[in-house]
């Protein structure tokens, strides 16, 4: 791996966990509880696009295993790594398709980190009964997505991608 590459896999991970600091700091959205803009996911989509599936892929598990070692708990840690690589998987899906722009991924990213996240709350809870508040999620993963992925674009589109590889 060029010392450029790891260079840049630094800088990104350090950005993912200023954002995920700073987002930490933003009040909860008292109506949506558990409801968080997802700034992270700038860091992911610009490595999935700039750097390729494998890239996006390892930034944003060791962003995870950081995050939750510095902010977070083991149960922090379960629902960020189901949705965040649920939600890396079907963006890599997506983009490999080719039918769809960055911000139809980034919103498809959001809906789907919320599903891992449902799937994970039924899990440990032992109760189906906290499905119905997917749909209400759901929401906000494809407000937050259309956001995260309209700045996404814009920090891929000023990157120079000849300098990434």
């Amino acid at each position: 791996m060029k010392t450029e590459k790891i260079s840049l896999y630094g800088v990104l991970i350090a950005l993912a966990l200023i954002l995920s600091y700073v987002e930490s700091q933003i009040p909860a959205f008292v109506a949506i509880p558990g409801m968080k803009l997802g700034l992270t996911n700038i860091v992911v989509l610009t490595a999935l696009f700039l750097l390729g599936e494998k890239s996006a892929m390892m930034i944003n598990i060791f962003r995870i295993i950081v995050v939750s070692i510095l902010f977070g708990n083991a149960m922090s840690f379960a629902f960020s790594i189901v949705g965040g690589m649920l939600s890396t998987l079907v963006m890599i899906v997506l983009k490999r398709s080719g039918k769809f722009k960055i911000i139809g991924i980034s919103a498809a990213g959001g809906i789907t980190h919320n599903i891992g996240q449902i799937i994970t709350a039924i899990v440990l809870l032992g109760t189906k009964a906290i499905a119905w508040y997917l749909p209400i999620l759901w929401i906000s993963g494809i407000s937050s997505g259309i956001l995260i992925g309209i700045i996404g674009g814009a920090v891929c589109s000023r990157l120079d991608k000849t300098k990434v590889e």
